[in-house]
């Protein structure tokens, strides 16, 4: 009821680390994260008092997602100086900073493109693949990368950067892999086995009265064709944008086509959106996105009162409409943004 819902505490006792248990240790019942996610608070779990456990968990994880927090607005500060303000600012992700451990990923996701369009390549491949293995969704800047690697006939050190992300993803990820292989591949069966989940424009379908039948297939088939368009747009603009101002239409292809959309996303989002950010004129719609997202936010934890069984709450039909008002305001800020990178590096009619 007062939208301040975290995963932290409750995944404390409910995965066993309030009991200090290998993370990964079941197959039905493990960490539903990467290996730096569960890892880390294996770890963290070592040094919490057993009085008072559940807070002090808490509180310690609040204290390095705030560490998080200030080194990804000093990072955007030097990567976009002119609108870094913006995310200290921005009320969708200061409501969200406490949900999960997404900020974790996303410093790391940050440093990689930080690291790529300053040319030190094998930096960004280690930063990446520490990305991948903390939430996984930071794969998809792959396309970029591969895409930006062959224009520039960069052949042999995209070669190069792929081994790297592969080097370092497997040196994080098969010592798990192979002595708790169940408990690691849970993340990923939960996701494959997903059904519509809360916030996903295919929810929203479900509540009209929309049940579309065979959905894994639907979603992976959309997802793959808006992968090959936007590579076909990149490829045939004329110059090449940095990486900086692409990264943010990838998340947001992953994200939007999802089966599931998090409030917390919008940590994944809003810094990419920032650094993509040419103009002074793209601000505007950078705000009425976040007013949608703030919508959104408290749409999500009204609908899931109501759910389950407060007196008053958001009916299904709300959050569904607010969950495409969420996608509307995203989408209209990817076309501002996509319409100036166009302008900027089409080619020039002849």
């Amino acid at each position: 009821m007062h939208a301040c819902y975290t995963d932290i505490p409750a995944l404390f006792g409910e995965r066993g680390l309030i009991d200090n248990t290998w993370p990964y240790l079941s197959a039905d019942n493990s960490m539903e994260y990467p290996p730096i996610i569960g890892l880390g608070n294996w770890l963290i779990s070592f040094v919490v008092p057993a009085e008072n456990s559940y807070r002090w968990f808490f509180d310690i994880n609040v204290l390095l997602l705030i560490g998080c927090f200030i080194a990804i607005s000093f990072l955007l500060r030097k990567m976009r100086p002119e609108h870094s303000y913006l995310f200290p600012l921005a009320p969708a992700v200061i409501a969200s900073l406490f949900i999960n451990w997404d900020l974790w990923a996303v410093i790391t996701l940050l440093l990689a493109i930080y690291y790529f369009d300053s040319k030190k390549y094998d930096a960004s491949a280690i930063a990446l693949a520490i990305s991948i293995s903390t939430k996984f969704f930071p794969i998809v800047l792959l396309l970029p990368v591969a895409i930006l690697f062959w224009r520039n006939h960069q052949l042999k050190q995209l070669r190069s950067y792929l081994f790297f992300v592969s080097l370092f993803w497997s040196a994080i990820n098969l010592p798990i892999i192979f002595t708790s292989f169940d408990g690691w591949w849970r993340f990923f069966r939960l996701n494959l086995d997903r059904g519509p989940d809360f916030g996903s424009i295919w929810f929203a379908l479900n509540i009209f009265g929309f049940n579309l039948s065979g959905l894994n297939n639907l979603y992976s088939l959309i997802s793959i064709v808006a992968f090959i368009g936007f590579a076909i747009w990149l490829i045939k603009l004329n110059t090449t944008p940095s990486l900086a101002q692409l990264s943010f239409f990838l998340i947001l292809i992953f994200t939007t086509l999802a089966k599931v959309y998090s409030p917390q996303y919008v940590l994944w989002l809003t810094p990419l959106a920032i650094i993509a950010m040419q103009q002074r004129k793209q601000i505007s719609a950078f705000w009425i996105w976040q007013i949608t997202e703030m919508i959104y936010h408290l749409a999500i934890w009204q609908y899931l009162a109501l759910d389950q069984g407060a007196e008053f709450g958001l009916p299904a039909g709300g959050y569904a409409l607010a969950i495409l008002i969420r996608i509307g305001g995203v989408s209209w800020f990817a076309y501002k943004l996509a319409s100036e990178i166009h302008r900027s590096h089409a080619p020039i009619s002849r």
